[in-house]
């Protein structure tokens, strides 16, 4: 039976070039689809998002993402303690698992370099090492396509045997089939050849290196110390440690020593007859002396061993509620908007005022190793002095958008100073005072009370007002938030140290004052840091 194909309805017959765009060049070839050179698509690794393309974790936890763009996750303020320093454990062991599995596919896909800082230098215990004399040197990374005899195989580099008791030698049979008697196959157990995983050698030992493993920060407080009439006002500076390892509390119109060996408290001054209240205490260096501002503006030097005062200076027309000792130097800020250089040894009752801010000096810190003394007001300015020079100051910041109180020098990083701004502004920023740089700026989304550099470890502490009250441990310089503790329920107005770095006190207006275990204890100890000379200041 003959069957005839249907012809082609007129209305559907169309020519090749019907459907031809003029803007597209068509390449055709013997056998082979035209395509349309316009159509093409070529991917570039470039442009791809491996965390984004993968659904893997949200950009909020990207480590590819900058310091001062990537969020830090709030929790509630009313969260117990230990869930919030569970959530916080959890959060970041999900960080760390996300960087590996980036660092691990880009080196599987892509071929690039694994960091050889997460490796562990030990062999692993799953693999054979061979003397590195006989070892072939290879690259650091292994081609996807190597040109290599998967079927050739070699034995260990050993001495003659003996196998089932005969004169038979291994060794010069296996060199023999090599096809040259004087060459020496070497069993290599890093050779890709020998591999069965599916990934590459310094992936495996990326993979099986040991992990550090995250440190535990309690969430309470080590001790808990009662404080009546610890005033709520953010200007003050009641608090400060000693090196002496005595802590030293302004309470109403009292100062009030806490002896850390002993756990015991004494009563150092009470002005109550004279009614005036303490704003500031400040220890000098070596510890013994301990100078205390009052409400009225003076400035009293106190020997803490004897109970006895040694001076009372004067100068301000306000109250001194900020204090900086350098050596014998002590510098006191006022709300008189005005700031005092006393040199103790000297019958003045000061020797330099430094004039320029336009409210309360509530903020006052001393580089002792560059002789810049760091003033903050309640005017949003922050301004560096030049010992040598301080007829106007040496740098003016004005970025901050509330009150700086909260200044930090950094003891690992020179000419490097941290300032926290108020609940209008919530910001750390970091300068560098040689240049009169902005190096970085983070919001925390809380009032910045204080900040102080931890002595053993490059981290930073922060405390907080509005709206959380926290406390707030930093790694610098990426300012990742190595935890957060919680426990005042008013802000946390004062911060200091212990001499051996390892806790830190915090005080509120809830009157209560909390010790924290945060820090581990220095490896070495530290060396001793110049100090400024009385004569760069003393008056000509």
């Amino acid at each position: 039976m003959n069957i005839q194909r249907p012809s082609t309805p007129p209305s559907q017959t169309t020519s090749p070039s019907a459907f031809r765009s003029p803007s597209r060049s068509i390449v055709s070839s013997p056998g082979r689809q035209r395509l349309h050179a316009a159509d093409r698509f070529i991917p570039t690794r470039g442009s791809v998002d491996l965390t984004a393309a993968y659904s893997l974790i949200d950009s909020d936890d990207r480590f590819d993402s900058p310091p001062a763009t990537r969020q830090t996750h709030q929790h509630p303020p009313d969260l117990d303690p230990v869930v919030r320093s569970s959530a916080d454990i959890h959060e970041r062991r999900i960080q760390e698992a996300n960087k590996m599995f980036s660092q691990v596919l880009k080196a599987e896909i892509f071929g690039d370099k694994v960091p050889s800082s997460n490796l562990d230098t030990s062999p692993s215990p799953s693999i054979v090492s061979t003397p590195t004399s006989s070892r072939p040197r290879t690259g650091s990374s292994v081609s996807l396509s190597p040109a290599r005899k998967l079927f050739q195989y070699s034995s260990p580099q050993n001495s003659p045997k003996k196998l089932l008791d005969t004169d038979f030698d291994a060794s010069s049979h296996l060199h023999s089939l090599a096809g040259s008697p004087n060459r020496k196959l070497v069993f290599d157990a890093d050779s890709p050849s020998f591999s069965t995983s599916p990934v590459r050698i310094d992936t495996q030992k990326l993979l099986t290196s040991p992990k550090k493993e995250a440190r535990h920060i309690s969430p309470f407080p080590s001790r808990v110390l009662d404080a009546p009439e610890l005033a709520d006002d953010f200007y003050l500076n009641n608090v400060d440690w000693s090196s002496s390892n005595i802590l030293a509390v302004g309470l109403g119109s009292c100062v009030y020593l806490w002896i850390g060996s002993s756990a015991q408290v004494l009563k150092l001054c009470d002005f109550s007859s004279v009614q005036d209240t303490v704003t500031s205490v400040s220890w000098i260096d070596s510890g013994d002396h301990i100078a205390v501002g009052t409400f009225k503006g003076t400035v009293q030097i106190w020997d803490a061993e004897k109970a006895k005062r040694i001076r009372v200076m004067s100068g301000h027309t306000a109250r001194a509620c900020s204090l900086a000792w350098n050596r014998h130097i002590l510098s006191s800020g006022s709300r008189d908007r005005s700031v005092l250089h006393r040199d103790v040894r000297a019958p003045e009752h000061f020797i330099r005022r430094l004039s320029g801010h336009k409210q309360e000096v509530c903020g006052l810190k001393w580089n002792t190793t560059e002789n810049l003394l760091a003033s903050g007001s309640n005017d949003n300015k922050l301004f560096i002095w030049d010992a040598l020079n301080d007829e106007a100051p040496m740098h003016r910041f004005t970025q901050h958008t509330a009150a700086v109180k909260a200044l930090a020098w950094s003891p690992h990083q020179r000419s490097l100073l941290a300032s926290g701004g108020g609940s209008a502004d919530r910001t750390i920023r970091f300068w560098n005072t040689s240049t009169g740089a902005l190096c970085n700026t983070i919001d925390t989304g809380s009032q910045v009370c204080n900040l102080m550099w931890s002595k053993n470890s490059n981290e930073l502490v922060s405390t907080h007002g509005f709206s959380q009250n926290q406390i707030a441990i930093w790694k610098y310089p990426s300012m990742r938030q190595v935890t957060a503790l919680y426990g005042h329920t008013y802000r946390v107005l004062f911060l200091s140290m212990s001499p051996d770095g390892q806790t830190i006190v915090t005080g509120a207006g809830d009157e209560t004052l909390r010790f924290w275990q945060v820090f581990k204890k220095s490896k070495s100890a530290q060396t001793s840091l110049s100090r400024l000379d009385s004569q760069l200041l003393q008056i000509r």
